[in-house]
């Protein structure tokens, strides 16, 4: 069944606030997920010439040394921070290289995110877990996506829950299914698009990276995506600016969307729009069936 929600800052101030206010939403989600839950947060942008990488491991004692050893190849660690198993590293490496040397030294590595401003979080367990595991009410951002999973295609585990981002500053979160991921996944490896997982979700997310990469704009990949993406979805997807919502033609999984002068909010139920301040006096309706919707700063 699975639970989404997205919520855009329209101004300074909320932004100050919005994680408060998205812990809220993410929550309200429970009963849609509680399986696992996971988010993905854009924010304390790096400047030019550095790049973010948010790292999952397998158990929290593993940082000491992979931290060491980081600093011991690497110049130019600009800053290390752990979050439970959870890590986020700048850096001004380049990707290519840090990637080959995690993929050579520390498979049990996950990246999950790498970009500019994205950080991702997910874990096993109630959103209630997850969202007081990361203290998401205190984060500050100017936009952030969530999902809580209950896992129908996949296993129960932190790598299978959403979001998935397959390329820099992009990450996908979906309530639905595809029927025709396999072969994507096979004709998108061939192209170079990497895989960490068997969930239909993630190829989702790297058919979208690899149409940004073909030079598509956000919204002529989403419309090849209704043309490619053989299933029933609804779509929330973000990028460094902002983010987009997408249903499939039949749109058969629930959406409504919200907006005010201070934000742009996204749920699979009104319920945890609701909570928002304003939300009463907000335009609310449901996204209809194959168009695209988007927001940026």
């Amino acid at each position: 069944m699975c639970g989404i929600v997205g919520l855009f800052a329209k101004t300074p101030g909320f932004e100050a606030e919005l994680g408060q206010h998205f812990a809220l939403m993410l929550r309200e989600m429970t009963d849609r997920g509680p399986d696992s839950a996971g988010f993905a947060v854009y924010r304390d942008a790096v400047p030019f010439g550095q790049i973010k990488l948010t790292l999952l491991a397998p158990e929290r004692f593993f940082w000491p040394d992979f931290e060491a050893a980081l600093h011991s190849a690497f110049d130019g660690i600009e800053r290390f921070s752990l979050h439970g198993n959870h890590a986020v590293v700048v850096t001004s490496v380049w990707l290519a290289d840090l990637a080959e040397w995690l993929r050579a030294g520390f498979p049990q590595l996950r990246v999950l995110s790498s970009g500019g401003a994205i950080e991702i979080y997910k874990e096993k367990g109630l959103p209630e877990r997850v969202i007081e595991h990361f203290d998401v009410a205190a984060m500050s951002a100017t936009h952030a996506l969530g999902h809580t999973r209950m896992a129908t295609e996949s296993a129960v585990t932190t790598e299978h829950s959403h979001p998935f981002s397959t390329g820099e500053d992009l990450c996908l979160v979906h309530n639905g299914s595809l029927s025709n991921h396999n072969r994507l996944r096979r004709d998108l490896e061939k192209r170079g698009v990497r895989f960490a997982t068997d969930n239909d979700s993630e190829v989702a997310a790297g058919y979208f990276t690899w149409r940004l990469r073909e030079g598509d704009t956000l919204e002529q990949a989403l419309s090849r995506g209704m043309r490619d993406l053989d299933g029933f979805y609804t779509f929330a997807i973000g990028t460094r600016d902002g983010f987009a919502v997408l249903r499939d033609p039949i749109a058969c999984k629930p959406a409504v969307i919200a907006e005010c002068d201070e934000w742009v909010a996204m749920a699979s139920e009104y319920r945890a729009i609701a909570k928002l301040p304003g939300a009463a006096n907000a335009k609310s309706w449901e996204p209809e069936p194959g168009r695209i919707y988007s927001w940026s700063h």
